[in-house]
Protein backbone atom coordinates (compact mmCIF):
# COMPACT_ATOMS: atom_id res chain seq x y z
CA UNK A 1 0.00 0.00 0.00
CA UNK A 2 1.33 3.42 -0.96
CA UNK A 3 1.52 6.69 0.94
CA UNK A 4 -0.99 9.34 -0.11
CA UNK A 5 0.24 12.39 1.78
CA UNK A 6 1.22 14.04 -1.50
CA UNK A 7 -2.39 13.94 -2.69
CA UNK A 8 -3.74 15.64 0.40
CA UNK A 9 -3.86 19.45 0.65
CA UNK A 10 -0.43 21.03 0.73
CA UNK A 11 -1.63 23.46 3.40
CA UNK A 12 -4.04 23.01 6.27
CA UNK A 13 -6.35 25.82 7.33
CA UNK A 14 -9.67 25.63 9.08
CA UNK A 15 -11.87 26.54 12.01
CA UNK A 16 -13.24 23.97 14.43
CA UNK A 17 -16.30 25.09 16.39
CA UNK A 18 -17.43 22.75 19.19
CA UNK A 19 -21.10 22.00 19.63
CA UNK A 20 -23.00 22.71 22.84
CA UNK A 21 -22.51 19.33 24.51
CA UNK A 22 -21.85 19.91 28.21
CA UNK A 23 -21.14 16.35 29.32
CA UNK A 24 -21.00 12.80 28.01
CA UNK A 25 -21.25 9.97 30.50
CA UNK A 26 -20.65 6.33 29.61
CA UNK A 27 -20.63 3.03 31.45
CA UNK A 28 -22.95 0.68 33.26
CA UNK A 29 -25.80 2.35 35.18
CA UNK A 30 -24.81 5.94 34.37
CA UNK A 31 -28.48 6.81 33.80
CA UNK A 32 -29.50 5.56 37.23
CA UNK A 33 -26.57 7.16 38.98
CA UNK A 34 -26.17 10.51 37.23
CA UNK A 35 -29.16 11.52 35.13
CA UNK A 36 -30.90 13.65 37.76
CA UNK A 37 -27.80 15.80 38.15
CA UNK A 38 -28.11 16.76 34.48
CA UNK A 39 -31.47 18.46 35.01
CA UNK A 40 -31.28 22.28 35.00
CA UNK A 41 -32.63 22.78 38.55
CA UNK A 42 -33.67 20.71 41.57
CA UNK A 43 -37.30 21.41 40.67
CA UNK A 44 -37.00 20.69 36.93
CA UNK A 45 -39.77 18.92 35.07
CA UNK A 46 -38.73 16.52 32.32
CA UNK A 47 -40.76 15.17 29.41
CA UNK A 48 -39.71 11.84 27.86
CA UNK A 49 -39.78 11.29 24.09
CA UNK A 50 -39.46 7.70 22.88
CA UNK A 51 -40.91 4.98 20.69
CA UNK A 52 -43.67 2.50 21.35
CA UNK A 53 -41.44 -0.59 21.47
CA UNK A 54 -39.17 0.73 24.21
CA UNK A 55 -42.18 1.89 26.23
CA UNK A 56 -44.24 -1.29 25.93
CA UNK A 57 -41.76 -4.12 25.41
CA UNK A 58 -38.99 -3.16 27.83
CA UNK A 59 -38.87 -1.86 31.41
CA UNK A 60 -36.57 1.03 30.44
CA UNK A 61 -39.12 3.82 30.20
CA UNK A 62 -40.99 2.81 33.34
CA UNK A 63 -37.67 2.66 35.20
CA UNK A 64 -36.76 6.12 33.90
CA UNK A 65 -40.16 7.52 34.90
CA UNK A 66 -39.72 6.05 38.37
CA UNK A 67 -36.25 7.61 38.65
CA UNK A 68 -37.75 11.01 37.82
CA UNK A 69 -40.62 10.51 40.24
CA UNK A 70 -38.69 9.14 43.18
CA UNK A 71 -35.17 10.51 42.88
CA UNK A 72 -32.02 8.53 43.48
CA UNK A 73 -28.52 8.57 42.06
CA UNK A 74 -26.70 11.86 42.53
CA UNK A 75 -29.84 14.02 42.72
CA UNK A 76 -29.65 17.21 44.76
CA UNK A 77 -30.45 16.13 48.35
CA UNK A 78 -31.98 19.58 49.02
CA UNK A 79 -34.64 19.14 46.33
CA UNK A 80 -38.13 19.76 47.71
CA UNK A 81 -39.96 18.50 44.62
CA UNK A 82 -39.23 14.86 44.05
CA UNK A 83 -41.53 14.33 41.08
CA UNK A 84 -39.61 15.56 38.07
CA UNK A 85 -41.62 13.56 35.54
CA UNK A 86 -43.89 15.80 33.46
CA UNK A 87 -45.06 13.19 30.98
CA UNK A 88 -44.05 10.68 28.34
CA UNK A 89 -44.75 10.66 24.61
CA UNK A 90 -44.14 7.11 23.40
CA UNK A 91 -45.49 7.24 19.85
CA UNK A 92 -42.44 8.22 17.80
CA UNK A 93 -42.27 6.07 14.70
CA UNK A 94 -39.47 5.31 12.27
CA UNK A 95 -38.24 8.39 10.36
CA UNK A 96 -40.11 10.71 12.77
CA UNK A 97 -43.45 11.48 11.05
CA UNK A 98 -44.47 15.11 11.47
CA UNK A 99 -47.87 14.15 12.90
CA UNK A 100 -46.18 12.78 16.02
CA UNK A 101 -44.06 15.92 16.35
CA UNK A 102 -47.20 18.06 16.22
CA UNK A 103 -48.88 16.01 18.92
CA UNK A 104 -45.89 16.00 21.27
CA UNK A 105 -45.35 19.74 20.78
CA UNK A 106 -48.96 20.45 21.77
CA UNK A 107 -48.58 18.39 24.95
CA UNK A 108 -45.41 20.18 26.01
CA UNK A 109 -46.84 23.64 25.38
CA UNK A 110 -49.63 22.89 27.85
CA UNK A 111 -47.18 22.71 30.77
CA UNK A 112 -45.17 25.87 31.42
CA UNK A 113 -43.01 24.05 33.97
CA UNK A 114 -41.36 21.66 31.50
CA UNK A 115 -37.73 22.68 31.02
CA UNK A 116 -36.18 19.40 29.80
CA UNK A 117 -36.75 16.83 27.07
CA UNK A 118 -35.25 13.38 27.57
CA UNK A 119 -35.00 11.41 24.34
CA UNK A 120 -34.62 7.63 24.62
CA UNK A 121 -33.97 5.40 21.64
CA UNK A 122 -32.37 5.57 18.23
CA UNK A 123 -32.23 8.24 15.58
CA UNK A 124 -35.97 8.80 15.28
CA UNK A 125 -36.70 9.67 18.95
CA UNK A 126 -33.52 11.75 19.26
CA UNK A 127 -34.18 13.66 16.03
CA UNK A 128 -37.82 14.06 17.04
CA UNK A 129 -36.79 15.57 20.36
CA UNK A 130 -34.56 18.08 18.57
CA UNK A 131 -37.36 19.03 16.19
CA UNK A 132 -39.86 19.29 19.06
CA UNK A 133 -37.53 21.58 21.02
CA UNK A 134 -37.22 23.81 17.96
CA UNK A 135 -40.98 23.86 17.35
CA UNK A 136 -41.79 24.61 21.00
CA UNK A 137 -39.36 27.53 20.95
CA UNK A 138 -40.80 28.93 17.71
CA UNK A 139 -44.40 28.61 18.88
CA UNK A 140 -43.65 30.28 22.19
CA UNK A 141 -42.17 33.22 20.28
CA UNK A 142 -45.34 33.65 18.25
CA UNK A 143 -47.42 33.62 21.44
CA UNK A 144 -45.25 36.19 23.24
CA UNK A 145 -44.30 33.62 25.89
CA UNK A 146 -40.87 33.17 27.49
CA UNK A 147 -38.56 31.67 24.91
CA UNK A 148 -35.75 29.98 26.82
CA UNK A 149 -34.69 26.77 25.15
CA UNK A 150 -35.63 23.39 26.60
CA UNK A 151 -32.65 21.32 27.71
CA UNK A 152 -32.13 18.14 25.71
CA UNK A 153 -30.80 15.00 27.42
CA UNK A 154 -30.25 11.96 25.18
CA UNK A 155 -30.12 8.29 26.16
CA UNK A 156 -29.25 6.48 22.91
CA UNK A 157 -30.07 2.80 22.48
CA UNK A 158 -28.53 2.41 19.00
CA UNK A 159 -25.36 3.55 17.22
CA UNK A 160 -27.08 6.04 14.90
CA UNK A 161 -25.16 8.98 16.47
CA UNK A 162 -28.15 11.31 16.08
CA UNK A 163 -27.13 12.80 19.42
CA UNK A 164 -23.98 14.21 17.81
CA UNK A 165 -25.45 16.97 15.64
CA UNK A 166 -27.85 19.92 15.88
CA UNK A 167 -29.67 18.65 12.78
CA UNK A 168 -32.99 16.83 12.99
CA UNK A 169 -34.66 15.05 10.11
CA UNK A 170 -38.34 14.21 10.08
CA UNK A 171 -40.89 13.00 7.55
CA UNK A 172 -43.43 15.27 5.93
CA UNK A 173 -46.96 14.16 5.15
CA UNK A 174 -46.01 13.32 1.55
CA UNK A 175 -43.36 10.85 2.78
CA UNK A 176 -40.30 12.96 1.95
CA UNK A 177 -37.69 14.01 4.46
CA UNK A 178 -37.12 17.54 5.71
CA UNK A 179 -35.53 18.92 8.84
CA UNK A 180 -34.33 21.67 11.13
CA UNK A 181 -30.92 22.73 12.37
CA UNK A 182 -30.19 24.81 15.43
CA UNK A 183 -27.28 24.65 17.90
CA UNK A 184 -29.64 24.77 20.89
CA UNK A 185 -31.37 21.54 19.84
CA UNK A 186 -28.35 19.29 20.25
CA UNK A 187 -28.32 17.25 23.47
CA UNK A 188 -26.53 19.06 26.26
CA UNK A 189 -26.00 15.72 28.04
CA UNK A 190 -25.53 12.28 26.50
CA UNK A 191 -25.72 9.06 28.51
CA UNK A 192 -24.23 5.92 26.94
CA UNK A 193 -25.49 3.17 29.22
CA UNK A 194 -24.78 -0.38 27.95
CA UNK A 195 -27.50 -1.80 30.18
CA UNK A 196 -30.00 0.03 27.95
CA UNK A 197 -28.77 -2.10 25.03
CA UNK A 198 -27.55 -5.45 26.31
CA UNK A 199 -30.99 -6.88 27.09
CA UNK A 200 -33.34 -4.58 25.23
CA UNK A 201 -32.07 -3.57 21.76
CA UNK A 202 -32.28 -6.20 19.00
CA UNK A 203 -28.73 -7.11 17.94
CA UNK A 204 -29.47 -6.58 14.24
CA UNK A 205 -30.39 -2.97 15.05
CA UNK A 206 -27.06 -2.35 16.78
CA UNK A 207 -25.22 -3.94 13.85
CA UNK A 208 -27.02 -1.96 11.14
CA UNK A 209 -26.73 1.34 12.99
CA UNK A 210 -23.07 0.48 13.51
CA UNK A 211 -22.74 0.59 9.73
CA UNK A 212 -24.55 3.93 9.86
CA UNK A 213 -21.86 5.17 12.25
CA UNK A 214 -19.23 3.83 9.84
CA UNK A 215 -20.99 5.82 7.12
CA UNK A 216 -20.58 9.00 9.22
CA UNK A 217 -16.89 8.36 9.83
CA UNK A 218 -16.06 7.58 6.21
CA UNK A 219 -18.00 10.48 4.71
CA UNK A 220 -16.48 12.88 7.23
CA UNK A 221 -13.18 12.28 5.43
CA UNK A 222 -14.38 14.17 2.36
CA UNK A 223 -17.01 16.45 3.88
CA UNK A 224 -16.12 20.03 2.84
CA UNK A 225 -16.39 21.60 6.30
CA UNK A 226 -15.04 18.75 8.42
CA UNK A 227 -11.81 19.80 10.10
CA UNK A 228 -8.69 17.66 9.97
CA UNK A 229 -8.41 17.92 13.76
CA UNK A 230 -10.30 16.75 15.64
CA UNK A 231 -12.99 15.46 13.27
CA UNK A 232 -11.24 13.50 10.55
CA UNK A 233 -8.44 12.04 12.65
CA UNK A 234 -10.81 10.89 15.39
CA UNK A 235 -13.28 9.54 12.83
CA UNK A 236 -10.49 7.33 11.49
CA UNK A 237 -10.11 5.77 14.92
CA UNK A 238 -13.87 5.20 14.92
CA UNK A 239 -13.55 3.29 11.63
CA UNK A 240 -10.94 0.97 13.14
CA UNK A 241 -13.04 0.44 16.28
CA UNK A 242 -16.21 -0.33 14.32
CA UNK A 243 -14.42 -2.84 12.09
CA UNK A 244 -13.01 -4.57 15.17
CA UNK A 245 -16.00 -4.39 17.51
CA UNK A 246 -19.05 -5.05 15.35
CA UNK A 247 -18.03 -8.68 14.68
CA UNK A 248 -17.33 -9.08 18.42
CA UNK A 249 -20.80 -7.77 19.23
CA UNK A 250 -22.34 -10.16 16.71
CA UNK A 251 -20.61 -13.03 18.51
CA UNK A 252 -21.78 -11.86 21.96
CA UNK A 253 -24.51 -9.16 22.02
CA UNK A 254 -24.48 -9.04 25.85
CA UNK A 255 -20.86 -7.92 26.31
CA UNK A 256 -21.29 -4.53 27.98
CA UNK A 257 -17.66 -3.53 27.50
CA UNK A 258 -17.97 -4.04 23.74
CA UNK A 259 -21.29 -2.15 23.74
CA UNK A 260 -19.74 0.78 25.60
CA UNK A 261 -16.83 0.92 23.18
CA UNK A 262 -19.27 0.81 20.27
CA UNK A 263 -21.16 3.76 21.73
CA UNK A 264 -17.93 5.71 21.97
CA UNK A 265 -16.96 4.75 18.42
CA UNK A 266 -20.35 6.00 17.23
CA UNK A 267 -19.74 9.30 18.98
CA UNK A 268 -16.24 9.52 17.50
CA UNK A 269 -17.70 8.95 14.04
CA UNK A 270 -19.65 12.21 14.07
CA UNK A 271 -19.43 14.04 17.39
CA UNK A 272 -16.27 15.94 16.53
CA UNK A 273 -17.77 17.45 13.42
CA UNK A 274 -18.97 19.93 16.02
CA UNK A 275 -20.86 22.90 14.66
CA UNK A 276 -19.15 22.48 11.28
CA UNK A 277 -22.10 20.68 9.70
CA UNK A 278 -22.29 23.05 6.74
CA UNK A 279 -25.32 23.62 4.56
CA UNK A 280 -25.17 20.29 2.72
CA UNK A 281 -25.53 16.68 3.79
CA UNK A 282 -22.56 14.70 5.02
CA UNK A 283 -21.97 12.95 1.70
CA UNK A 284 -23.47 11.00 -1.17
CA UNK A 285 -24.14 7.83 0.84
CA UNK A 286 -26.13 9.91 3.32
CA UNK A 287 -28.01 11.69 0.55
CA UNK A 288 -28.98 8.35 -0.92
CA UNK A 289 -30.01 7.17 2.54
CA UNK A 290 -32.42 10.07 2.92
CA UNK A 291 -33.81 9.44 -0.58
CA UNK A 292 -34.33 5.76 0.27
CA UNK A 293 -35.30 5.91 3.93
CA UNK A 294 -38.61 7.57 4.65
CA UNK A 295 -40.14 7.30 1.13
CA UNK A 296 -39.70 3.50 1.13
CA UNK A 297 -39.75 2.73 4.85
CA UNK A 298 -36.13 1.54 4.99
CA UNK A 299 -34.25 2.15 8.28
CA UNK A 300 -31.19 4.37 7.88
CA UNK A 301 -28.90 1.66 9.22
CA UNK A 302 -30.06 -0.53 6.36
CA UNK A 303 -29.68 2.27 3.81
CA UNK A 304 -26.03 2.61 4.81
CA UNK A 305 -25.57 -1.12 4.30
CA UNK A 306 -27.00 -0.66 0.81
CA UNK A 307 -25.00 2.38 -0.22
CA UNK A 308 -21.74 3.05 1.62
CA UNK A 309 -19.36 0.47 0.15
CA UNK A 310 -20.56 1.06 -3.40
CA UNK A 311 -20.42 4.84 -3.05
CA UNK A 312 -16.84 4.61 -1.81
CA UNK A 313 -15.86 2.46 -4.80
CA UNK A 314 -17.57 4.83 -7.21
CA UNK A 315 -15.90 7.89 -5.69
CA UNK A 316 -12.53 6.19 -6.04
CA UNK A 317 -13.05 6.05 -9.79
CA UNK A 318 -15.01 9.22 -10.57
CA UNK A 319 -13.96 12.00 -8.18
CA UNK A 320 -10.81 14.08 -7.77
CA UNK A 321 -7.42 12.65 -6.90
CA UNK A 322 -7.62 14.32 -3.50
CA UNK A 323 -10.95 12.66 -2.68
CA UNK A 324 -9.63 9.29 -3.84
CA UNK A 325 -6.52 9.77 -1.69
CA UNK A 326 -8.65 10.60 1.34
CA UNK A 327 -10.48 7.32 0.86
CA UNK A 328 -7.32 5.31 0.14
CA UNK A 329 -5.75 6.64 3.35
CA UNK A 330 -8.43 4.70 5.27
CA UNK A 331 -7.07 1.33 4.19
CA UNK A 332 -4.98 0.74 7.34
CA UNK A 333 -8.11 1.30 9.43
CA UNK A 334 -10.23 -1.32 7.65
CA UNK A 335 -7.65 -4.09 7.24
CA UNK A 336 -5.09 -5.87 9.38
CA UNK A 337 -1.39 -5.15 9.11
CA UNK A 338 -0.89 -8.48 7.39
CA UNK A 339 -3.48 -7.55 4.78
CA UNK A 340 -2.14 -4.08 4.03
CA UNK A 341 1.57 -4.80 4.34
CA UNK A 342 2.07 -3.03 7.66
CA UNK A 343 0.70 0.45 7.11
CA UNK A 344 1.26 3.56 5.09
CA UNK A 345 4.58 2.61 3.61
CA UNK A 346 7.30 4.98 2.57
CA UNK A 347 8.15 6.39 -0.79
CA UNK A 348 5.93 7.58 -3.54
CA UNK A 349 2.71 6.42 -5.03
CA UNK A 350 0.95 6.60 -8.35
CA UNK A 351 -2.67 7.06 -9.35
CA UNK A 352 -3.15 3.35 -10.02
CA UNK A 353 -2.07 2.53 -6.47
CA UNK A 354 -4.39 5.17 -5.09
CA UNK A 355 -7.46 4.01 -6.99
CA UNK A 356 -6.72 0.39 -6.17
CA UNK A 357 -6.42 1.11 -2.45
CA UNK A 358 -9.52 3.31 -2.44
CA UNK A 359 -11.44 0.53 -4.15
CA UNK A 360 -10.12 -1.87 -1.52
CA UNK A 361 -11.66 0.32 1.19
CA UNK A 362 -15.04 0.00 -0.50
CA UNK A 363 -14.58 -3.76 -0.83
CA UNK A 364 -13.70 -4.03 2.87
CA UNK A 365 -16.90 -2.20 3.81
CA UNK A 366 -19.00 -4.45 1.57
CA UNK A 367 -17.30 -7.51 3.10
CA UNK A 368 -17.97 -6.28 6.66
CA UNK A 369 -21.66 -5.81 5.83
CA UNK A 370 -21.76 -9.39 4.54
CA UNK A 371 -19.93 -10.80 7.57
CA UNK A 372 -22.44 -9.11 9.85
CA UNK A 373 -25.33 -10.70 7.95
CA UNK A 374 -26.61 -7.33 6.74
CA UNK A 375 -26.14 -7.60 2.97
CA UNK A 376 -29.30 -6.68 1.07
CA UNK A 377 -30.51 -5.14 -2.18
CA UNK A 378 -33.18 -2.70 -3.25
CA UNK A 379 -35.16 -5.62 -4.66
CA UNK A 380 -35.10 -7.33 -1.25
CA UNK A 381 -36.26 -4.03 0.26
CA UNK A 382 -39.19 -4.03 -2.19
CA UNK A 383 -37.94 -1.06 -4.21
CA UNK A 384 -38.41 -1.64 -7.95
CA UNK A 385 -36.04 -0.62 -10.74
CA UNK A 386 -38.67 1.86 -11.88
CA UNK A 387 -37.83 3.91 -8.76
CA UNK A 388 -34.12 4.32 -9.52
CA UNK A 389 -34.46 7.58 -11.45
CA UNK A 390 -36.63 9.04 -8.68
CA UNK A 391 -34.15 8.03 -5.96
CA UNK A 392 -31.20 9.44 -7.87
CA UNK A 393 -33.00 12.71 -8.55
CA UNK A 394 -33.84 13.13 -4.85
CA UNK A 395 -30.30 12.30 -3.77
CA UNK A 396 -28.43 14.39 -6.33
CA UNK A 397 -30.18 17.73 -6.33
CA UNK A 398 -27.62 20.34 -7.31
CA UNK A 399 -25.17 17.88 -8.85
CA UNK A 400 -24.00 17.99 -12.45
CA UNK A 401 -25.42 15.72 -15.14
CA UNK A 402 -22.20 13.71 -15.15
CA UNK A 403 -22.41 13.14 -11.39
CA UNK A 404 -26.03 12.08 -11.72
CA UNK A 405 -25.06 9.67 -14.48
CA UNK A 406 -22.40 8.12 -12.22
CA UNK A 407 -24.98 7.67 -9.49
CA UNK A 408 -27.53 6.14 -11.85
CA UNK A 409 -24.88 3.67 -13.04
CA UNK A 410 -24.09 2.74 -9.43
CA UNK A 411 -27.71 1.92 -8.68
CA UNK A 412 -28.34 0.08 -11.91
CA UNK A 413 -25.30 -2.17 -11.56
CA UNK A 414 -25.07 -2.77 -7.80
CA UNK A 415 -28.46 -2.67 -6.15
CA UNK A 416 -30.76 -5.11 -7.95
Amino acid sequence: MASYAASLPSQLAGLYEPNKLQALRYGANVVRDHLLAALPTPTSRAFIVTGTSLATRTPLIKDLEQLLVGGGGDADPQSTQKNRHAGTFAHIKQHAPVEQLDEATRLILRDENIDTIISVGGGSPIDSAKAIIFRVHEQKKTRDRPTSWLRHIAIPTTLSAAECTPNAGYTQRDGTKTGIKHPNCIPAYVFYDPSYVALHTPPHLILSTGIRALDHAVEAQYHPTATYVPCQLIARSAIAELFALLPQFKADPTDQLVITRLFLAAYASLGFLGANTGSQGLGLSHSLGYALGSPYGIPHGVTSCLTLGHVVKMKALTTTATAAAQIAALLPFVTTKQENGGGGGGGGRDDDDMVRDAQAVGDAIIDLVKRLGLATTLTEQKVGKDQVDIIVERATKGLSDNEKADELYLFDTQQH
